[in-house]
């Protein structure tokens, strides 16, 4: 009777559940697996899939791409978790290469609030666990998890990894993780685990994430150690030791053409997701066809994605300068544009000036908008930053990306470019703008 009582004030609907949560919980983070680890033990639900996570500060998104579209090609079921999403909250939660329907979805939400008592989660932990639900319900063979902030504290991290890849360790999120690249790399590398490989796909780790997978006896995998890659402008080729660390006779794997994604950065994931498969292969084997095939088919909105017609249009969620380093870079192999506009918005609780200094050489014009919520910056503030790190005399203000957007597409000439960067949030609030002005 309690069970049907609680579930008759559940809502019914994925947006009630969303607006439920947001509304309960906000933009609040609270890390910790305690709670998280609670609910998930009363929920008795699991499923015997691989499981990927995927950490790291810049990368995480393209690397769960990649592993999800070479595992789709070579055959297998894969459920794959990732955060946040851009137009739908159903992009966060896939199953065989499709976002999740609304109503498993539901029913992930109102199992987890059947199982979590009195215990309070974040809209994030919520979500993760939802999630989890609809994967033990599918049944995927694996099952990738992108870490949401950090990792040993993350909610995903209360599941146990077969393989855990860290992308890159950078400043970011120093109020959670702390303000030295030592102490966040040992926060990434808490997703490590005894035994089992464990992939980075940065060549200078920090020394804290190599000790603390000796700490757990983790085999660590590190790019320009123990694999890497070499090309020209036509193809590329992979090659790894046969143990870490640079042991053994040495493989390689040539003839392979160049991800779907653009950027010169997306070979070190790519090297990095190929050698995850390989610590995997007596458990999920993937053919190198398979491999040439996913990489050749993979796609990720938001990650340096390039528009089809003129003037081009770049959308890019890069919020850190590690990211807006790699975005200036890509921005520069892009060949010539007479001008470039950048419509900007970020968080407040983000490097803006060390993002605007990177991207300023690349920018003619700026125009720069709001950001909603609590952690949002306005566009005053930031054109503050941009007036103290650019000499452009164009910076203009926008109540919303869109509008800035909107404005950009009213000036910009054929032979130029738009660059939309700077938060999901801002990629986001345009690609629904694009979308809505298309139908």
């Amino acid at each position: 009777m309690a069970d049907e009582v609680l579930r008759s004030t559940m809502p019914d609907s994925l947006a009630g559940w969303l607006a439920l949560l947001e509304a309960r919980h906000g933009q609040r983070i609270e890390l910790g697996l305690a709670r998280v680890a609670a609910v998930r033990e009363r929920m008795a639900v699991d499923c015997d899939a691989v499981v990927i996570t995927v950490g790291g500060t810049n990368g995480k998104g393209s690397c769960c791409a990649m592993l999800e579209s070479i595992l789709l090609a070579a055959g297998y079921r894969v459920g794959c978790y990732t955060s946040p999403h851009l137009l739908r909250y159903n992009e966060r939660v896939r199953v065989d290469g499709k976002d999740a329907s609304d109503r498993s979805l539901v029913d992930g939400f109102a199992a987890v609030e059947a199982a979590r008592g009195d215990t309070p989660l974040t809209y994030f932990e919520h979500g993760t666990l939802a999630a989890w639900h609809v994967f033990a319900s599918e049944r995927p063979d694996v099952v990738i998890l992108e870490v949401g902030l950090g990792g040993r504290l993350d909610a995903v991290n209360v599941f146990d990894s077969d393989c855990a890849l860290v992308t890159s360790v950078a400043m970011d999120h120093m109020d959670y993780l702390g303000d030295t690249r030592e102490a966040i790399g040992r926060e990434k590398a808490g997703i490590f685990r005894s035994g089992c490989p464990a992939v980075c796909g940065d060549p200078q780790p920090p020394a804290s994430l190599v000790e603390q997978a000796a700490a757990v006896g983790a085999q660590l995998w590190i790019s320009g150690r123990d694999f890497g890659f070499g090309g020209d402008r036509q193809q590329w080729g992979y090659w790894r030791y046969a143990q870490p660390p640079a042991q053994g006779s040495l493989v390689k794997r040539g003839g392979l053409a160049y991800p779907a994604l653009r950027g010169a950065n997306q070979l070190l994931n790519a090297s990095a997701v190929i050698t995850a498969l390989e610590c995997l292969r007596a458990r999920i084997p993937v053919s190198m066809q398979h491999i040439r095939q996913g990489l050749m088919l993979v796609d990720v909105p938001g990650r340096f994605q390039v528009l089809a017609g003129r003037p081009s249009i770049v959308l890019d969620v890069a919020h850190n300068p590690q990211a807006a380093g790699v975005l200036a870079d890509n921005l520069g192999n892009m060949g010539f544009y007479s001008e470039t506009w950048a419509v900007l918005g970020m968080l407040a609780d983000k490097d803006v000036a060390g993002v605007v200094g990177l991207m300023a050489g690349r920018v003619d014009h700026w125009l720069l908008a709001d950001l909603p919520g609590p952690r949002g910056l306005g566009a005053e503030a930031l054109a503050e930053v941009v007036r103290g790190v650019s000499d452009k005399r164009d910076v203009r203000c926008f109540g919303s990306p869109a509008d800035a957007f909107a404005a950009a597409q009213k000036e910009v000439g054929e032979g130029d470019r738009i660059v939309v960067f700077g938060s999901f949030l801002t990629v986001a609030d345009v690609l629904a703008a694009i979308k809505a002005a298309r139908h």
